[in-house]
């Protein structure tokens, strides 16, 4: 059962940048959400539409013009820099279309390293990583670099990356947009599978009709609303 306060709200969110020769460009507009803990949501959109504004704002990566988001209860309007990049390390994780491994690390110090920016060490985080690793089917890549690794074994990596700091909500951007289709299904279903095991809300940002039809919730992005099909 949800809780009864959801993991994430977004309040008569509108997000506008100003355009050519005065004008205002309104990318969301008036939008309400809720979602709550252990949710699964897909929203689908075309190309410009808002919504990798709409994953970010959820993120804590930017604020909206007019509205209000709440992560964890918290407003983050109310948060400074600092505390905002806390609350990202420490209830988030983030999956993009790129996979983002730095080319000279291992498997291994790449799904490390969001537990260095905690400043103290996490004795648990290396076996969690090798069971995280092992999960995604990756347990005898740990000490390859990206380049020795295929397309959808590296946006594996950044799965397993995203997870290991024990996030309350992973958000992914277009995060089988790289991949072929065999791949990527595979990679929709494993999303999917490691949010119900991993009791992490997961919302996906994606053009795929495939990882859409997996979630719990699927939403259409337009003209800067929301709407259910």
């Amino acid at each position: 059962m949800p809780e009864s306060q959801p993991l994430v709200r977004l309040e008569a969110v509108s997000k506008e940048y100003p355009g050519h020769d005065g004008a205002v460009l309104t990318v969301l507009a008036d939008l309400s959400l809720a979602i709550h803990a252990g949710e699964s949501v897909a929203v689908t959109g075309p190309s410009g539409s808002g919504t990798s504004t709409l994953l970010n704002l959820m993120g804590a990566l930017d604020l909206p013009t007019r509205g209000r988001v709440w992560l964890q209860g918290e407003d983050l309007a109310a948060l400074d820099r600092d505390q905002l990049a806390a609350l990202r390390n420490r209830a988030l994780g983030f999956v993009f279309q790129s996979h983002h491994l730095l080319p000279q690390c291992t498997v291994m110090e790449n799904v490390l390293l969001p537990t260095l920016a905690r400043g103290r060490a996490d004795a648990e985080a290396p076996s969690r990583a090798r069971r995280l690793l092992d999960r995604v089917g990756l347990s005898n890549r740990m000490a390859h670099r990206p380049g020795e690794l295929s397309g959808g074994e590296r946006q594996r990596v950044a799965v397993v990356r995203a997870l290991i700091n024990r996030p309350r909500l992973l958000l992914a951007d277009e995060p089988t947009g790289a991949l072929d289709h065999a791949t990527a299904q595979s990679l929709s279903h494993l999303l999917v599978e490691l949010n119900r095991e991993e009791q992490v809300t997961l919302v996906a940002v994606t053009h795929s009709p495939d990882l859409a039809r997996c979630m719990n919730r699927q939403f259409q992005l337009c003209e800067g609303r929301l709407r259910e099909p």
